[in-house]
């Protein structure tokens, strides 16, 4: 993180989290059956401080990762790195980071559908190459990025970055960044638990809102 800090203008992971189970005291909930729970959030973690930079809310407990891309993008600015897992997983995306000269690394899909360019390193525990990433002209990154493939246990663990230049960001670092992203579940799991979010006591989005300390409108209040 230390040599992250000096590489890049600020070093994010950007996750989502289901909120928990809303408890049937009262209210509309009160005759319903199975489990409902109390909506979606994510955030933007800034990994060095471990302080939220934004926090957003969704009342739909099924809403997916990727309706938070068009927020995200708006807090993220040129020379910024962005961690995220495959929830993520969006290659329209990927160029929109690249062309805002916004960095990435986020895990990948085995089965991932690519085309090698180039091969920058070819070892029996790392592979580092540039692809063309996409199953189709029209479907695939207009930009190359980087496959960085690292075998653990016996295990072969695969990232893509949109830092093509290994002296820019080593492969070795490209593994090792993206194991903190981890700090943003750790982040969350703290906020649950201390401010008492594992359980809400309405069935009303406004009072989820201020059980949680209304994240969509006064983030740092929320956190602290």
């Amino acid at each position: 993180m230390q040599w992250a800090e000096r590489h890049f203008t600020a070093v994010l992971a950007l996750d989502g989290s289901t909120l928990d189970t809303l408890l049937r005291k009262c209210g509309l909930l009160r005759d319903g059956e199975g489990l409902v729970l109390a909506g979606r959030m994510a955030a933007v973690l800034d990994l060095i401080t471990r302080v939220p930079r934004t926090i957003w809310y969704e009342e739909d407990q099924h809403a997916h990762d990727q309706r938070f891309w068009d927020r995200a993008l708006t807090t993220l600015h040129r020379g910024m790195l962005l961690i995220f897992d495959l929830g993520f997983l969006n290659f329209g995306r990927f160029d929109q980071l690249t062309d805002a000269g916004v960095w990435f690394v986020t895990r990948t899909q085995e089965r991932i559908a690519y085309r090698v360019d180039h091969i920058l390193q070819a070892t029996q525990r790392i592979h580092d190459l540039v692809v063309l990433v996409g199953s189709s002209p029209t479907s695939q990154c207009l930009h190359p990025l980087r496959l960085v493939e690292w075998q653990h246990n016996g295990t072969w663990y695969r990232y893509l970055t949109n830092v093509v230049d290994p002296r820019q960001l080593p492969a070795e670092y490209v593994v090792a960044l993206y194991w903190q992203r981890w700090r943003i579940e750790d982040a969350f799991n703290s906020v649950k638990r201390l401010l008492g979010l594992a359980y809400f006591w309405t069935g009303s989005i406004n009072g989820v809102q201020v059980q949680s300390g209304r994240p969509g409108l006064s983030t740092r209040c929320w956190w602290t």
